[in-house]
């Protein structure tokens, strides 16, 4: 790939630009915690959805999304489309709730809904385990990605004119030490701007990446050799273009996801309401309850994830998925992953390659950011105020978090430099916390679950996890992914709750406390309801239960709406459109009289007791 001085021009410029909002939001982000890890509870629904979405567009997803396709067909996507079903879900029956929470973090809400020492011992447990331990993993395994892309865009790469370093004794190639660089620069505009200067970059970086992406797919398209699309679907398989999975039968051929029914089971009726994974926690959680708690009101916190999800399943996948297909066509015998960043190498005219360029560091570095503010708002909120320093200043807590934000980045590098391959890292982590968000779910529909419950079905799951990689063989445990998880999923839920009815429940005045402030809906609050009767929540879980089937026509419409007439039939992808918009218009009816607008003064308060 070779940088012309105007590639060299855009780079640069969007360096700047991501610095001088970072600058711009720096006196702001200062002033308290809330500023600095929720934006003051004043970000608007546009905002705190599309930012969201650059979370999950890191560097490494178009090249999963490509490696898919060229296994699977387009409908490999179905691996992680699947889960728009649990995102949906936390639109409409989890979003107000966390806003009305007021907590700081999903990690404090732990002490909101539970008492006692299980309750600070939960609390302090998940804030390392997902703000240090998941979190360097998590942007350890994004950097590799970027490494790739760099290695195959710059072969041979030198950095002051050498190819390798050696850095605390540990070899690094010089992409890697580059890669290393942005995370610590990310580490820096962070620690500066804070949540608001995360959202306004996360803004710009998605809207680069989207065009970039798009750009490329275009160019790709466009090229003799391909043919438009016209071409594609002559010189690829029928079967790669299929969006559904087959299930129960194998299919001759490549490019098609074929499924035998209990693995179709595992997806569709288990995964996705009972694993954990980043971004698509059940019942919201991570970077996703942050933006939620830091939105304007409830109104806004719902409409963020509506919009997230919209985004993040129905429009951002498909310039992936075509240059995936162009992928096919062009370098069939290469690595899939590879092949994607090729097609860039390829394909753009001298200018448009520093632009996308530009665009894959936009999207590595706006998912880097939110992990580094989300992960050091556990470690500040929940370790060191909590649990250290507890009667200290709010600047006090905004200096530590800088700090910690820091030292994050440079261990986030450092565990990069120790990962070899991210291949089965997604389904390793869904094994190792299946059955987990049942508890997540249930935590606000059962007053009876308590810390106990959510202890346990976080550390089973772990623990079955490890034996399966030793290899005991315990019943249905070492069934391939995803039909394990209905081992995983049985065994855990038994455990957390035998563990819930034989260990005391939360104590009566924290669920009064959290009873009056979260207003939950239906029967799993009965017995303490009826201690509360001035107390009425502001909808039922069958007016919820329909607005969720609603969201999940709407989403998954809109997806294969616009999936169809892109690669199938117009008059099709047109009628699901016009279903997606008949979905839109019941549920913002619905929305509009459920969530009235708040007061600016009661958008910034936590709600009493």
């Amino acid at each position: 790939m070779h940088l012309t001085w105007l590639d060299g021009v855009l780079i640069a410029a969007y360096f700047v630009f991501s610095l001088g909002i970072a600058l711009y939001y720096y006196r702001r982000a200062g002033k308290d915690t809330s500023e600095f890890f929720l934006s003051g509870r004043s970000m608007p629904w546009w905002l705190a959805g599309t930012s969201m979405v650059a979370t999950t567009f890191a560097a490494d997803t178009p090249l999963a999304v490509s490696e898919l396709v060229a296994y699977n067909g387009i409908a490999g996507n179905w691996l992680w489309w699947n889960f728009a079903l649990g995102g949906v879900l936390t639109v409409f029956f989890f979003a107000r709730l966390w806003r009305r929470s007021g907590v700081l973090t999903d990690v404090e809400f732990v002490e909101l809904r539970y008492s006692g020492p299980a309750a600070a011992w939960l609390r302090g447990i998940k804030a390392v385990y997902f703000g240090l331990l998941m979190n360097v993993i998590i942007i350890g395994w994004v950097s590799l990605a970027m490494e790739t892309v760099i290695d195959v865009l710059f072969p041979g790469l030198t950095l002051f004119g050498r190819t390798s370093f050696t850095l605390l004794g540990i070899e690094m190639s010089a992409s890697l030490v580059l890669v290393g660089l942005l995370v610590l620069l990310v580490g820096v505009y962070s620690l500066i701007s804070g949540l608001w200067g995360v959202a306004v970059t996360d803004l710009f970086q998605f809207v680069l990446a989207m065009v970039g992406t798009t750009l490329l797919a275009v160019f790709a398209l466009d090229l003799p050799e391909v043919g438009g699309l016209a071409g594609l679907k002559a010189r690829l398989p029928e079967t790669t273009f299929r969006m559904l999975p087959t299930i129960g039968e194998a299919v001759q051929g490549a490019g098609v996801l074929a499924l035998s029914a209990a693995a179709f089971a595992a997806y569709v009726g288990v995964q996705w309401w009972a694993s954990w994974y980043p971004g698509a926690e059940p019942g919201g959680g991570g970077y996703i309850a942050q933006r939620m708690l830091g939105a304007k009101d409830e109104r806004h916190a719902v409409f963020s994830v509506l919009w997230f999800n919209i985004a993040h399943y129905c429009l951002r996948p498909w310039p992936w998925i075509l240059t995936a297909l162009v992928a096919l066509v062009l370098f069939p015998d290469d690595p899939p992953r590879a092949a994607y960043v090729l097609v860039m190498r390829d394909t753009l005219p001298p200018g448009l390659l520093g632009l996308l360029f530009a665009a894959f560091l936009a999207a590595f570095m706006s998912t880097v950011s939110t992990q580094l503010n989300w992960g050091v708002s556990y470690l500040v909120n929940d370790g060191w105020r909590r649990f250290v320093r507890p009667d200290a200043d709010e600047k006090h807590y905004v200096r530590v978090g800088r700090v910690l934000t820091f030292l994050l980045a440079v261990v986030s590098v450092l565990v990069t430099t120790q990962l070899e391959s991210i291949s089965g890292a997604w389904s390793l982590i869904l094994t190792a916390s299946g059955g987990l968000g049942l508890v997540l779910i249930l935590r606000w529909y059962w007053w009876r679950v308590n810390a106990w419950s959510e202890l346990t079905a976080t550390l089973v799951p772990l623990c079955l996890a490890g034996l399966a990689l030793l290899g005991v063989p315990v019943p249905g445990l070492l069934d391939p992914f995803p039909t394990n998880l209905f081992a995983v999923v049985a065994y855990t839920t038994l455990a957390w709750v035998t563990v819930t009815l034989f260990t005391p429940p939360t104590d009566m005045a924290t669920l009064d406390a959290f009873y009056r402030r979260v207003r939950p809906a239906g029967p799993g609050w009965r017995p303490i309801a009826a201690r509360h009767p001035d107390i009425h929540p502001d909808t039922s879980l069958r007016t919820l239960a329909i607005d969720w089937l609603a969201g999940v026509v709407l989403v998954y419409s809109t997806l294969f709406g616009i999936g169809q007439l892109l690669v199938g039939s117009a008059g099709l992808g047109l009628l699901l459109l016009a279903v997606a918009v008949g979905a839109g218009a019941f549920l913002w009816r619905h929305l509009r009289h459920q969530l009235p607008h708040t007061t600016p003064a009661a958008r910034n308060v936590p709600p009493t007791d």
